[in-house]
């Protein structure tokens, strides 16, 4: 593999793969695993999530990305390793986390209002409570007025929404995003992208966000996990740095934003052509 470019002040590369400068909301440790078959999607994938910051994860196709993030929400049991949650050692899905998943998983039989409050309801918090928790996250996520239509009536981005929504309301500290604008066109997916920026500014999680765009990995992450082509393991962890006062534009012109994009894509284009 080609080294990589020098590192300037405004462009900072970490190759320390596990990433543990700064408090970790949460560490994923040695995880290995193996499915049925001998098929090993994991080996060693060690990183740290930084309290209140958003990582994404990205890789060539297949490496591991969504395992590692199902491993980290419970969903999935790894062969070896470990994921702690402020120290403790994640032993299914907890209240602490909160998963929104590529295809927004609704249920079609029930209203926006109801999908929205529905981890809510599975807590057993009062109906009256939730419902007003749930309007308070509809109007975050910019769907107000369409509380009583059902997944059917809505499009693509507008039912994504409803899961973001649905995710937040639970007040989870941790926020798993599994590629969740991978099924919006370009323009929506780069709204998304700048809506929620600003809802994590005012919400202050933990976020965990898979992604096959390295635009987007760019412009949405304070850290970026690179794996290799499976059995994945850990290339390198990298902080773009972005300063994100500027407007959306301004970003995506950036000589720093561009750099770090081809940068990411050479480092994937080696495990591509390997």
């Amino acid at each position: 593999m080609t080294d990589p470019p020098p590192t300037s002040p405004s462009l900072p590369l970490s190759s320390d793969t596990g990433g543990r400068s700064r408090e970790a909301a949460v560490r994923v440790m040695n995880l290995t695993k193996e499915y049925p078959g001998g098929i090993r999607a994991l080996e060693g994938v060690s990183f740290d999530l930084p309290r209140g910051e958003l990582t994404s994860i990205i890789g060539p196709s297949g490496c591991g990305k969504t395992t590692t993030l199902k491993i980290m929400a419970g969903l999935v049991e790894a062969t070896a390793g470990d994921v702690l949650v402020d120290g403790s050692p994640v032993r299914g899905h907890g209240p602490d986390r909160a998963f929104v998943f590529q295809d927004f998983a609704l249920m079609p039989w029930a209203t926006v209002l109801r999908n929205a409050a529905f981890g809510l309801e599975l807590r057993g918090v009062a109906k009256r409570e939730r419902e007003a928790v749930a309007r308070e996250y509809i109007a975050k996520v910019n769907l107000s007025g369409f509380e009583d239509a059902y997944p059917h009536q809505l499009s693509g981005g507008m039912r994504q929404r409803v899961g973001l929504a649905r995710a937040l309301a639970v007040d989870a500290d941790i926020l798993l995003m599994d590629e969740p604008f991978a099924s919006v066109d370009e323009q929506i997916r780069r709204k998304f992208q700048e809506d929620l920026l600003n809802l994590l500014s005012d919400e202050k999680k933990t976020v965990v966000f898979v992604t096959h765009s390295i635009e987007e990995a760019v412009y949405v992450s304070d850290q970026i996990v690179i794996l290799t082509r499976g059995p994945a393991q850990v290339s390198k962890v990298v902080r773009p740095g972005i300063d994100r006062d500027s407007d959306s534009q301004s970003i995506r012109r950036d000589p720093a934003y561009l750099d770090w994009v081809e940068r990411i894509w050479d480092e994937l284009r080696d495990y591509l052509e390997g």
